[in-house]
């Protein structure tokens, strides 16, 4: 998969500590993976099952055993899932990724649309914000006011 790692300067200080990889390792647990992704093992198997995260490997007991591409392909998920993106875009992408790069212009276009959707909701959010604020200082003065008579 064509994940691109995310930045820890990316990150709160929580999710760089929560991120922080063992050194020296290149497999890792489907524990370890859920920890890392702040994800239950339910889901991480629940990913593969729908195709948002097939080809894990396994070992010769069948025991998964996640690999660093692994994880940079779930810190994408996760920025995905923050976004709001619905689940079925997601397995669609992954889906897009594994078919290779004649569908670089189908991805371009599929993440295209979806920002556009974020910077709509961003917009609604930041007027919601405005009237949080206006209602906040009302109350602020209000509260001055009475604490002053």
């Amino acid at each position: 998969m064509d994940a691109v790692p995310v930045r820890t300067q990316d990150c709160t200080p929580l999710e760089r500590e929560r991120r922080r990889r063992p050194e020296g390792r290149e497999r890792y647990t489907i524990g370890e993976v859920a920890d890392y992704a702040g994800l239950s093992a339910h889901t991480l198997r629940w990913y593969e099952r729908i195709g948002l995260m097939p080809h894990v490997d396994r070992s010769h007991t069948g025991q998964r055993r996640y690999t660093n591409r692994d994880l940079d392909w779930l810190d994408l998920v996760g920025k995905l899932r923050l976004t709001g993106m619905p689940v079925a875009d997601m397995v669609r992408y992954a889906q897009l990724v594994r078919e290779g790069d004649h569908t670089l212009v189908e991805r371009e276009r599929l993440l295209r649309r979806h920002r556009e959707e974020v910077r709509q909701r961003i917009a609604e959010l930041q007027g919601t914000l405005g009237v949080l604020d206006y209602k906040i200082d009302i109350y602020g003065a209000r509260i001055r006011a009475s604490e002053g008579a």
